[in-house]
């Protein structure tokens, strides 16, 4: 199974310059919470999450519309591409964390979204994809990157 067989065509962007509040209003009504970053020539530079977002104005204290997204992204963005096999992004997901890769062609430009949660319901669709796959990506993108101690109750 290839990643084109599960990803998104059909995927909402942003750019470096785009405040926060049109990001939020972007994830809003598309239902997503994330957005690949695109310059101007329509090339992936990044990602912006919802939780990205929450975090940043917390810690500036400021108006979504006075913050923009090239003050927010992350400095690195993970990617593959549409070719690729499914259980390479997959690896990519678990070793790095993240539910969501753009897809992008030969040139850095976005072609689709690859997400956690379109792949766990096309999961078996094909045979090429097991649960345990879906399981082992999501326990690997779910782990604490800081150990946190219980409390008891």
């Amino acid at each position: 199974m290839r990643v084109q067989d599960i990803m998104v065509t059909e995927v909402k962007s942003c750019r470096p310059g785009t405040d926060l509040a049109a990001v939020t209003q972007i994830m809003w009504a598309n239902d997503c919470g994330a957005l690949p970053v695109v310059d101007n020539g329509g090339k992936v530079i990044g990602m912006i999450t919802d939780r990205d977002i929450s975090i940043a104005l917390w810690s500036k204290n400021r108006l979504p519309s006075d913050v923009v997204v090239s003050q927010v992204k992350p400095p690195v963005v993970y990617t593959c591409a549409a070719e690729d096999d499914i259980h390479a992004a997959l690896d990519t997901m678990q070793t790095k964390q993240v539910r969501r890769l753009p897809v992008v062609g030969k040139d850095g430009s976005l072609r689709g979204l690859l997400c956690l949660n379109d792949i766990a319901l096309n999961a078996k669709k094909q045979n090429a994809l097991s649960y345990a796959d879906v399981v082992k990506t999501l326990q690997a993108v779910c782990g604490h990157r800081m150990v946190r101690q219980a409390t008891a109750a």
